[in-house]
């Protein structure tokens, strides 16, 4: 239950969840059986949520069963959708792939419960009034979002990767302890996505029977490897500034020097906002502490212009001044990152959402009163119980 912009916690007007689109807008994937047999049915909206045409070709439904066995739906258009030609055939417990051009959405499709309707949570009855009862659990939008969070990481790797291997390139030209600190927090930035990495995959792994809800709690694992890394670099940078008080020594090349720390800035800036946008747009409490991080290498990657300034000027000792000033604001970043990553640990939710669901809950027809909501982020994901 999030924001409008988290595409983990919002469903279309059929029940479907809706999966967001590289243009701004998203397309419903939902399950129709009323008075037939369950078909696909892909509704499409355009940024505002409004009703768009859906596109006309380039759009693939493909089921993965357990045994292996693959089926690929034909779609063609109806009355503001594109539907399946075909039926799904029983039994509806198998893996779903919808491509579109470029875009790819894995997810999960189970029977769970009782029920009839349609949507993403349907039923389909035979004649009687009674349910040939079952719901199914369309799309996990959950493996959506960690799809999405994987493209994260490894494009705000590579920046990063190549920030700091030009910073190092510097660092031998210059001689500079406070570029070094600067350059150890990039590379330390950039290993993140390691921890990261592993956990949006392992939260693509279906439940079990042992982890009922799935693996998505390994990513506050993940934000908790992420802070450590930080303060390891952070270690590293202030041991190596205080070192260089003790035994100075001649920093040159403040051109490059400049330079380095202007592309510092730019880099993490980029990797900063690009970060916390998708982790806002998912709900990755990591991805976002990783990006706030990279905003706050920024300015301390400017920190160091500031130590070339005090060099050329003739204060030799602005360099390790400044690489100790860096180490600090990383410790900020280490103290503000760790307080929001062990909030979801305990299960810290953040108040307005509870609000949100108790506003959704109350819309619902039959619901007198909601006495009790006890709500927990798993990975993406935020589940609720309300009684």
């Amino acid at each position: 239950m999030g924001k409008n912009e988290q595409p983990a916690s919002k469903f279309g007007p059929h029940g479907g969840p809706l999966l967001p689109l590289n243009d701004g807008g998203s397309v419903e994937l939902s399950v129709f059986e009323t008075g037939v047999p369950p078909q696909w049915r892909l509704y499409f909206f355009d940024k505002d949520n409004q009703p768009r045409t859906p596109p006309s070709s380039d759009v693939v439904i493909e089921t993965i069963r357990p045994g292996g066995k693959r089926q690929t739906f034909t779609l063609e258009a109806g009355d503001g959708y594109l539907g399946s030609t075909t039926d799904i055939p029983e039994p509806h417990e198998f893996g779903v792939v919808l491509t579109m051009g470029q875009q790819r959405y894995e997810a999960k499709f189970t029977e769970e419960a009782h029920g009839h309707g349609h949507g993403g949570h349907a039923g389909h009855d035979e004649g009687d009034g009674k349910s040939h009862g079952h719901t199914h659990g369309l799309v996990d939008p959950m493996v959506t979002t960690t799809a999405r969070g994987m493209w994260a990481i490894k494009w705000s790797f590579v920046a990063l990767f190549i920030t700091a291997s030009v910073q190092l390139v510097v660092v031998i030209l210059s001689n500079s302890v406070a570029l070094l600190a600067d350059m150890i927090h990039n590379f330390g930035d950039a290993a993140t996505a390691i921890p990261l990495g592993i956990a949006f995959r392992l939260a693509r792994r279906p439940a079990t029977k042992r982890f009922a809800y799935g693996f998505g709690r390994v990513e506050d694992l993940a934000g908790l490897a992420v802070v450590l890394m930080i303060l390891a670099s952070a270690i590293v940078a202030g041991y190596v500034a205080i070192d260089r008080l003790r035994h100075p020594a001649e920093v040159s090349n403040l051109g490059a020097l400049i330079a380095a720390s202007i592309i510092g800035f730019v880099g993490n800036e980029g990797v900063a906002f690009f970060r916390i946008k998708v982790g806002k747009e998912i709900g990755s409490a990591a991805l976002i502490a990783d990006g706030y991080h990279a905003r706050t290498d920024g300015w301390t990657s400017l920190a160091v212009l500031a130590g070339a300034l005090g060099v050329h000027f003739g204060y030799p000792m602005a360099d390790p001044i400044i690489g100790i000033i860096i180490t600090v604001a990383i410790l900020f970043v280490v103290w503000s990152s760790i307080k929001a990553v062990m909030s979801r640990m305990i299960d810290g939710v953040e108040p307005e959402y509870v609000d949100q669901v108790r506003a959704t809950v109350a819309k619902v027809p039959g619901v007198i009163a909601v006495n009790d909501i006890r709500a927990r982020w798993i990975g993406h994901r935020l589940r609720a119980e309300v009684g």
